[in-house]
C-alpha cells in the first residue's frame, strides 16, 4: 500500500479549507441579500418614481438627476434617519443649482469644476454642519460639470428641478415607511451569535473525534465571522446615534442592549478562535491524544446555550433560557475536574471560562455576577 504523500495531503487540507471559507462567505451573502432586499426594493421604486413624476409633471424628456437623487437619498439599507435623508436631499439639490448656474456662466473644463466644487461645498457648509450635505454637494456639482450635456434640453435649472424632484420622493418614502433599525440589529446578533454556536460546535467536535482539520476548520470559522460581527457592531453604534435624536427614541433602550451584546459576542468570539487555536498543542509529542471528553462535552454544552442566546436576542425572546444553561457551563468550567490532572487539558479548560462569562454578560448579567459563577481556581 503506498504511503501517503505530505504533497497530496496539504493540497487537500488546504482546498477542504476554501471551501469552507466560500461556504461562510456564500451564507454571510446570502443574509446581507435578505437584510437589503426590501430597501432596497424601495429605494428603486423611489428613483422610478421620481424619474417617471419629473416626466409627467416637468415634462423633462430624461429626469437623469431625479432618479440620482432619490437613490442617494434612500440608499440600501433601513437605517434611514430623517436628518440624514433631508441633508442629501439638500446637498444634492445645492449640488446641481450651483452646477448649473456656473455652467451657464462660465462654461465647462477643469477649472470650472474647481470653482464649482469649491463654492457648493462652502454653500452646503454654511447650511449646515452636516458632512452628508457637503459631501453630496460637491459629488453633483462634479457630475454637472463633467456630463453638461445630460438634460441639456431642459432649459435653464432643469437638472436642479430633478433633482429637487428626487429629493422629496426620497423624504416622502423616509416619513411614510419609517425604518426600523431593531429589524436589521436582531437579524445581524442572530446571525454572528449563530457563528459564535458553530464555531464552538466545531471545536466540540475535533476535541471528541480528536480532528485536527476540525480544530483548523474551527479557527477558520471564527475568522471568517469577522465581518458579520463587525457589521454587527457599526449597524448598533449608528442605530445608537440615530436613536438619540431621530423618530426611534422608544427603541433606544432595545438599541443600546443590542449594541453591548455586539461588543461581548466579538469579545467571546475572539476568545474561542484562541482555544480553537491553542486546541492542538495537547497532542503530546509521539501523537497521542489525552482524555477530552469531558471537555468536549462542555465546549458542546456552550454551545447549545449559545444557540439559544442567538434565538433570543434574533428573536427578541427572553434570554431566561440560554442564561440558565450558560450558568451550568460556568459552574461546570473546573480546570481541575474537567482536566482530570492533565495540565494540558486545564489549560484549555481555563481558557474556555473567558468567553463563558462574555456570553452570560451577554445574556444580561452584569461582569461580576457573570463571574461568581465560575468555580474557584
Amino acid at each position: 500500500m503506498r504511503a501517503p504523500d505530505p504533497r497530496e495531503a496539504g493540497a487537500a487540507a488546504g482546498a477542504a479549507v476554501r471551501t469552507l471559507v466560500r461556504r461562510i462567505r456564500i451564507r454571510q451573502g446570502l443574509a446581507r441579500v435578505r437584510t437589503g432586499f426590501w430597501p432596497i426594493v424601495q429605494a428603486s421604486l423611489a428613483a422610478g418614481a421620481a424619474y417617471l413624476l419629473a416626466q409627467v409633471v416637468l415634462g423633462h424628456d430624461q429626469p437623469f438627476f431625479a432618479a440620482v437623487a432619490a437613490w442617494v437619498c434612500l440608499g440600501f439599507s433601513f437605517e434611514r434617519e430623517l436628518r440624514r435623508v433631508a441633508e442629501v436631499a439638500v446637498g444634492v439639490a445645492v449640488g446641481v443649482g450651483i452646477g448649473e448656474v456656473i455652467v451657464g456662466l462660465i462654461g465647462t473644463g477643469w477649472w470650472q469644476l474647481t470653482v464649482v466644487l469649491l463654492v457648493s461645498a462652502l454653500l452646503a457648509r454654511f447650511i449646515d454642519r452636516g458632512p452628508l450635505l457637503v459631501t453630496q454637494a460637491g459629488v453633483q456639482a462634479i457630475v454637472v460639470v463633467g456630463l453638461p450635456a445630460a438634460v441639456a434640453n431642459e432649459g435653464a435649472f432643469g437638472r436642479w428641478t430633478d433633482a429637487a424632484v428626487g429629493g422629496l420622493v426620497a423624504l416622502a418614502v423616509t416619513l411614510l415607511l419609517p425604518s426600523d433599525p431593531l429589524r436589521r440589529l436582531r437579524s445581524l446578533a442572530y446571525e454572528a451569535t449563530t457563528e459564535l454556536a458553530e464555531t464552538l460546535e466545531t471545536v466540540g467536535r475535533g476535541l471528541r473525534q480528536r480532528d485536527m482539520d476540525d480544530l483548523g476548520a474551527a479557527l477558520v470559522r471564527g475568522r471568517a465571522s469577522e465581518a458579520v460581527l463587525a457589521d454587527w457592531r457599526d449597524t448598533a453604534r449608528r442605530a445608537e446615534e440615530i436613536a438619540r435624536v431621530g423618530v426611534n427614541r422608544a427603541q433606544r433602550g432595545d438599541i443600546h442592549v443590542l449594541a453591548g451584546q455586539a461588543v461581548l459576542v466579538d469579545r467571546a468570539m475572539r476568545s474561542v478562535r484562541l482555544l480553537a487555536r491553542r486546541a492542538p498543542t495537547v497532542v503530546g509529542p509521539d501523537g497521542t491524544w489525552p482524555e477530552l471528553g469531558l471537555l468536549a462535552d462542555e465546549v458542546e454544552r456552550f454551545a447549545g446555550g449559545a444557540r439559544l442566546l442567538a434565538s433570543a436576542v434574533g428573536g427578541g425572546a427572553s434570554v431566561e433560557e440560554a442564561r440558565a444553561v450558560l450558568v451550568d457551563v460556568a459552574a461546570a468550567a473546573d480546570p481541575h475536574a474537567v482536566g482530570g490532572g492533565d495540565l494540558r487539558v486545564a489549560s484549555l479548560v481555563v481558557l474556555l471560562r473567558s468567553p463563558v462569562v462574555d456570553a452570560l454578560e451577554a445574556s444580561g448579567l452584569d461582569p461580576r455576577a457573570a463571574r461568581e459563577h465560575l468555580p474557584e481556581l
